[in-house]
């Protein structure tokens, strides 16, 4: 699905120049005319697994919206002509669009997790947002689901009447989680990544100026480093050789073409 909006490629992966605001106005649009989408926060982790599956880079370029979730995606958009680009954060996106659902009335349904970890974050999201309506929540088990389980997950979901989804099942199961459900679903699904850990206080956010440093990696890989490390020690390393020959080429091409 094309987007409004100035895109560009890394590596392969559609990333669209957005902003909160945009964004937030994208998903209003879509919820309110029931379009069921998917939309992805991604970050290196995202591209590179676009990367070597090119199954599930078809994912990330068929959604509604991919937004420069991490900061080397921002500075690479920056980098291929999208100036002003700034950070589109899974997580601090997921309360931009509960601000604004508490707003306009529409309603939310929470997908992932433990049942321990939505309590507390529906009971946080309450407390920020009077206004706002979760039509529900679910934690599915944390193994693949059988084809009987999804379908009775989505029909909960539908019945709920919920607008928007926000998917937080891990890069790439909830993606292709919300993929499956495209069609099914007459609701934007968002893929939200850790957020719900984040929100509830179960996992501890990075500070704000590692984030701006791009640093995050460093925090959250020093906090959990047997689950990190294949794909901050592999993958990062990588990203960064591959996008500096893109970016090598993109000017090689930009000279060619200048006058």
């Amino acid at each position: 699905m094309k987007t409004n909006g100035e895109a560009k490629w890394i590596l392969g992966s559609r990333i669209d120049a957005t902003s909160y605001v945009e964004a937030c106005d994208r998903i209003q649009v879509l919820a309110q005319s029931h379009t069921s989408c998917y939309l992805i926060a991604a970050n290196v982790h995202v591209v590179m697994t676009g990367y070597w599956q090119p199954d599930y880079q078809q994912i990330i370029n068929e959604a509604a919206l991919v937004t420069p979730d991490g900061m080397p995606l921002v500075w690479t958009l920056r980098q291929l002509g999208v100036a002003h680009q700034s950070r589109v954060y899974g997580p601090d996106l997921m309360m931009a669009w509960c601000e604004r659902a508490a707003e306009v009335g529409l309603s939310i349904y929470l997908y992932g997790g433990t049942e321990s970890m939505l309590a507390k974050l529906e009971s946080r999201l309450r407390q920020e947002f009077p206004r706002l309506r979760i039509a529900g929540s679910h934690a599915p088990p944390f193994r693949p689901l059988t084809p009987a389980e999804e379908h009775q997950d989505c029909d909960r979901i539908q019945a709920s009447g919920a607008s928007v989804v926000f998917v937080a099942l891990g890069c790439p199961k909830q993606e292709q989680w919300m993929a499956r459900q495209q069609g099914k679903l007459n609701a934007v699904m968002i893929g939200v990544g850790a957020a719900f850990s984040f929100h509830s206080g179960e996992t501890q956010q990075s500070p704000r100026w590692m984030m701006r440093l791009g640093l995050e990696w460093l925090y959250r890989f020093g906090t959990e480093p047997r689950r990190l490390w294949r794909r901050y020690v592999i993958n990062n390393p990588i990203f960064v050789l591959l996008v500096s020959w893109q970016l090598l080429q993109y000017q090689f091409k930009r000279s060619r073409e200048a006058p």
